[in-house]
């Protein structure tokens, strides 16, 4: 038969939707994050703004610096007044990491557009800003901060619920890489999404590992949420699509899974950002 002879219905039962019918649509993407160049204002609005311009010259020197030590270098900004830190925070921006640090102390910090800058707000119990911190690093400090992280993996049989099948295993298996990883290092990742995990499984893997202080959140195209555990160097890692919907769920035996560590190669590049950004508002400044 001739292609041009087969037929196709475009009329009759089944090729309308029925009257009382919903139509229903693929969700499209949302919470895509995507660059924006900082706005900050005309230049001869900054002149007398001496403090954020200390500000930039010291992470402008942090930033050169930090090839030479991989030591976090840390800047109080606590003193700055109203009007140097609105400048310092529209430079800055806000870029793809946020993490909320609830345990001894409680912090936020808010990655700049600059990879590898990193800006650490602390408040007391009443949520009054008590230290304002800008920092250069691979990662927030608050994020390898140990206060709330000494227990080990419990992987004892005693105690597990009927419906529980297959979390043993794993915390087995936690339980003998977070001692090797004490020795030699070496980072280790299981792979919830590709193992039988029920959601009693999952809750009690929950449970059993307990919710550290750290709770980071990285958003691209998709999210990435990262939340430590009550064991050091235990963390959850999950990644979402873009319509918010788990595609990938592990946990990971390391130091900061590598997800939220800005390369030595983006803090070169932040350094020949920043120097673009300031440059028409305080030409020449180091």
């Amino acid at each position: 038969m001739d292609i041009k002879n087969i037929p196709v219905r475009v009329i009759g039962p089944g090729s309308q939707p029925a009257e009382d019918e919903v139509l229903s649509y693929i969700d499209m993407p949302s919470d895509m994050w995507t660059y924006a160049r900082p706005s900050i204002p005309e230049p001869e609005d900054v002149e007398g703004l001496s403090g954020a311009r200390e500000s930039m010259r010291w992470l402008q020197q942090a930033l050169a610096n930090h090839g030479a030590s991989t030591e976090p270098q840390l800047a109080n900004l606590t003193a700055l007044d109203d009007d140097n830190r609105e400048l310092v925070n529209q430079i800055l921006g806000e870029g793809e990491v946020s993490i909320t640090y609830n345990g001894a102390c409680k912090a936020r910090t808010q990655e700049a557009v600059l990879a590898g800058v990193w800006r650490t707000v602390y408040f007391d119990q009443d949520d009054r800003t008590i230290a304002d911190i800008l920092e250069v690093a691979d990662v927030a400090h608050i994020v390898r901060m140990p206060d709330g992280r000494d227990r080990p993996v419990d992987a004892s049989a005693d105690g597990i619920p009927a419906d529980v099948m297959n979390a043993l295993p794993i915390l087995v298996e936690l339980q003998s890489h977070c001692e090797q990883y004490e020795k030699t290092r070496e980072r280790h990742e299981i792979n919830l999404t590709l193992l039988p995990l029920s959601k009693a499984d999952l809750e009690f893997l929950d449970a059993r590992l307990g919710r550290g202080p750290v709770d980071t959140l990285s958003r691209a195209y998709g999210k990435c949420q990262v939340i430590s555990s009550e064991t050091p160097n235990v963390w959850w890692v999950r990644f979402y699509n873009s319509m918010g919907a788990l595609i990938l769920n592990t946990l990971e035996v390391v130091d900061v899974p590598a997800v939220l560590c800005a390369a030595p190669e983006d803090l070169c590049d932040s350094a020949t950002r920043l120097e673009g950004i300031l440059e028409p508002y305080w030409p020449g400044a180091k």
